[in-house]
């Protein structure tokens, strides 16, 4: 895997409302963009700017429903960081 996109991922991972978003998805699959809202208790913008890094980075995954956008975790991204981590133990 490119060394730019492990970093770009760590990257994102780098915050503490981006963690507690990863963590709520990771507990449920999939959630609400609403729903990462309500357990931040961030402003809407600021939810969207996190959400934007995490989808950017190739971390979360982000699908359109109707008027709800959807995320859930990048699995294979995963695979990657994780297969990082593991070639630095």
């Amino acid at each position: 895997m490119d060394a730019a996109l492990i970093e770009k991922a760590a990257n994102a991972l780098a915050d503490k409302h981006r963690m507690a978003i990863l963590m709520k998805i990771a507990r449920n699959e999939s959630v609400c963009c609403g729903e990462i809202q309500d357990l931040t208790c961030l402003s809407q913008p600021t939810v969207s700017h996190h959400i934007k890094i995490l989808v950017d980075s190739g971390v979360l995954i982000s699908t359109k429903e109707g008027r709800n956008v959807q995320l859930a975790i990048n699995k294979e991204m995963m695979k990657h960081l994780s297969s990082f981590f593991m070639q630095l133990s």
